[in-house]
């Protein structure tokens, strides 16, 4: 991690999930904007650095060597100690946890920000107190702890966007022994790492990629290791005519397969920040989460959303066992929002 002499320098402590990582751009693009010279060194998950490589903002990435969830507080000491010797000027802390403040606070960073979160007061010396109805988004409350205390965010605000490149995409098409698409891509992402209830029906995303294949386009299948028995049902009920790429891919590879696609399909995922981030026309499935809050960041996305009673629940799975807010969001629907899909013929 090399320094620019006098160049202000920041550590901010990145969230663990992909999506939550790709809204972080906004963050550092806002710094960047506003302080161009600012260094920016991110502390993050292994499974989230290949986003990092992607934005041009960071100045250098330092891998986590713990996972979401553990404590581990010998290596989270050791490591603080180590990142003394940058010199840090300030800290922006984006997780709430009282675990994720306590690296900048052990490695004598003077300025450490972030919201209350639980129970930090001791651990932060620059903290902040979210109001959520001035800041409903997800976006809203990353971009804050880049301001002062008391500034408030100018509109428009920053998107996210990853670097793609021919030289990374090739590569990446040979490796998985596939074609350049010569049809029109459309690209289905039927999982999601939070639980089932953000998840379309496996059948339903057959039916809308039997549509498309019937009209001649080529659908690959993008997912994770997990996402498998659902990538599988839906390889089976279009009569193996997807590419099922799930489980196999890094998520840099995701990236480069991503910005091929002339549509994408997907749920509430780390996936479908991607996808926008890349400005893909993306049609965005919301069941128990709420676009309210974490919408997909570009001009070339189309959400639905049943907007039942029930929902948004933030529940993992369905409390009243129905599951109507993806039920009963039928494949029709979709196919249909996929012809009027901005820049889709």
């Amino acid at each position: 991690m090399s320094s620019t002499p006098n160049a202000f320098k920041i550590l901010i402590i990145g969230p663990a999930w992909v999506g939550d990582m790709v809204m972080a751009q906004t963050l550092f693009k806002l710094l960047k904007i506003n302080h161009p010279h600012t260094q920016l060194h991110v502390l993050a998950p292994p499974r989230t650095q290949s986003l990092l490589e992607r934005m041009p903002e960071i100045t250098a990435i330092i891998e986590a060597p713990f996972q979401h969830g553990q404590r581990l507080w010998r290596k989270r000491y050791d490591l603080a100690r180590t990142l003394r010797a940058e010199h840090y000027d300030q800290a922006i802390i984006l997780p709430n946890s009282f675990k994720s403040a306590l690296i900048p606070f052990w490695a004598k960073i003077p300025q450490r920000t972030g919201w209350v979160g639980e129970w930090r007061y001791g651990l932060l010396n620059d903290v902040r107190k979210l109001n959520k109805q001035q800041c409903p988004l997800m976006i809203e409350r990353f971009m804050a702890l880049g301001l002062k205390k008391g500034e408030l965010l100018n509109r428009p605000y920053p998107k996210p966007a990853l670097l793609t490149s021919e030289q990374s995409i090739l590569p990446t098409l040979q490796r998985l022994n596939l074609q350049s698409p010569t049809q029109p891509l459309l690209v289905l992402c039927p999982g999601a790492e939070f639980g089932s209830s953000k998840r379309w029906p496996a059948e339903y995303y057959a039916k809308v990629a039997n549509t498309q294949l019937d009209k001649g386009w080529t659908v690959w299948l993008l997912g994770s290791t997990k996402d498998q028995p659902i990538t599988h049902e839906i390889t089976t009920l279009t009569k193996h005519r997807c590419a099922n790429l799930a489980g196999i891919t890094h998520l840099t590879e995701a990236i480069d397969l991503l910005s091929l696609a002339q549509a994408v399909i997907t749920n509430d995922s780390g996936l479908m920040h991607i996808a926008a981030a890349l400005q893909r026309p993306c049609i965005v499935l919301y069941g128990s989460t709420s676009p309210q809050f974490t919408p997909p960041l570009s001009d070339r996305a189309v959400t639905i959303s049943l907007g039942l009673s029930c929902s948004p629940c933030f529940q993992r799975e369905c409390p009243l066992h129905h599951f109507h807010c993806m039920r009963d969001l039928r494949p029709e629907m979709v196919v249909e929002a996929l012809r009027t899909l901005p820049a889709v013929s």
